[in-house]
């Protein structure tokens, strides 16, 4: 099995992820900053991590356009984040419309994971980001059970990792 981990990172946590994947499956997990898309065409199997940011996968746009190249690989896409893995709905539609136009790819398959949020971690930005999406969903009036969520997660402060939840990742690769 020829496989690589490319992983983009801010705060560390799908670092973590990236490391505890590519120890179990024995290859590289490589930060996708020193990576090139030609770096990664030699991998028949592709891991890539990144963080959630609005829905945006950190980083993906270096697979997703180039998904002609890569049709012929097998690829498993990671994300790290705040919301509960539970939430299927915010998953499979929401966060695969804004990263896969096309629709998910058929050799393509994603896992989601918790990160890690540590206040005092985090850029000024996002710390302000933060304040205002939580003032925003608060004045709501009527706000749905996705908008009540956002506003306890505002209020996270820890690493949420869990190195048990790769094991579906691993599987599906080594599958």
């Amino acid at each position: 099995m020829n496989t690589i981990v490319v992983y983009k990172t801010k705060y560390g946590a799908t670092k973590t992820y990236a490391e505890w994947i590519a120890n179990e499956l024995g290859c590289e997990a490589l930060d996708a900053k020193n990576v090139k898309i030609d770096d990664i065409l030699k991998y028949d199997t592709i891991i890539y991590g990144g963080g959630l940011y609005a829905e945006i996968i950190n980083g993906l746009h270096m697979l997703t356009k180039n998904m002609d190249k890569l049709k012929d690989k097998k690829i498993a896409v990671f994300t790290t984040g705040l919301t509960p893995p539970s939430c299927r709905d915010y998953y499979d539609k929401m966060v695969i419309e804004k990263n896969f136009k096309e629709g998910l790819p058929e050799n393509v398959r994603v896992f989601n994971y918790l990160g890690k949020m540590v206040v005092s971690e985090l850029s000024l930005v996002h710390r302000t980001a933060l304040k205002t999406l939580k003032k925003i969903m608060q004045g709501k009036e009527n706000p749905t059970e996705m908008e009540r969520l956002l506003v306890e997660l505002c209020d996270a402060d820890g690493d949420f990792c869990d190195r048990c939840v790769i094991v579906d990742l691993i599987e599906y690769v080594r599958g």
